[in-house]
């Protein structure tokens, strides 16, 4: 898997500072935990699919990047449509211990839609950020501890081998002729036994990055310096007061329409 920016470089908010495009992500979505309905949600996702072409994203690059949304929404779907308690409103489907109400299809929207609606500015943000300037704007700007920043791109540069990893451990089973066959219950021992072995693996190597970075001085305690200065200026500072009004007018939106459902 990819995680290099796929967003045009000259598109206007692309080229904002990466501080301020996760403040702003964070400050919209702050808005949708404070209520239940599904209608703030849906709102919420028309307005960052509208900002999509301002960040130079393509929704097919969009798509490729949240697919695993569709899972965790499919996964919250048939929990709730299975073991929901609140079980009010009008049947709409019945088959044998499983019955469908119109209040558990509501709650279970109303979730869905969140989940997209919260997670996709994190999308939006991470496919349109260079990781490096990144953690250098998070030093420079947001005064994060260099070791946490430097640590975690690093991290983050070496996820994509946890896939090619997993695929090496598979195949290298396979030819000693480890394998599940349609056994559901050997497929699980051997998913288990496979996420065990990369585990313990991706734990040496942050042992040895670990130590690799503090024989280069990461954490000598001086100040240090940067190759690229991140400049967090008034059109930086015009997207978080964006965001702040977006959230608020999102906000008296549900409450004019009568849907607002405070969280507590």
């Amino acid at each position: 898997m990819n995680f290099e920016p796929l967003a045009r470089p000259d598109a206007p908010l692309a080229r904002r500072n990466p501080v301020a495009k996760l403040a702003a992500a964070l400050l919209f979505t702050f808005a949708l935990m404070t209520t239940l309905d599904p209608v703030a949600p849906a709102i919420a996702i028309a307005v960052e699919l509208a900002v999509l072409p301002l960040f130079g994203l393509h929704p097919r690059d969009l798509l490729r990047r949240a697919w695993p949304l569709l899972a965790g929404a499919g996964g919250i779907l048939v929990t709730l449509l299975l073991f929901a308690a609140d079980r009010s409103g009008r049947v709409l489907f019945e088959a044998g211990p499983v019955m469908v109400t119109s209040g558990v299809l509501l709650t279970a929207l109303g979730l869905v839609l969140r989940l997209f609606a919260v997670a996709l500015p994190g999308v939006i943000v991470f496919a349109t950020t260079d990781p490096t300037d990144l953690a250098d704007a998070l030093v420079q700007n947001a005064k994060a501890p260099a070791r946490f920043a430097i640590g975690a791109l690093a991290a983050f540069r070496l996820f994509p081998l946890l896939g090619q990893e997993w695929q090496m451990i598979t195949m290298a089973r396979r030819a000693r002729g480890v394998q599940a066959g349609r056994n559901p219950v050997a497929r699980l021992r051997l998913f288990v036994s496979t996420a065990f072995t990369l585990l313990v693996g991706a734990i040496r190597r942050g042992t040895r990055l670990a130590v690799a970075m503090d024989a280069r001085g990461f954490d000598a305690g001086v100040p240090r310096t940067f190759a690229r200065r991140q400049h967090f200026g008034p059109a930086d500072w015009l997207l978080i007061a964006s965001a702040i009004l977006l959230a608020t007018a999102l906000l008296t939106t549900t409450i004019a329409l009568g849907t607002f459902r405070p969280l507590l």
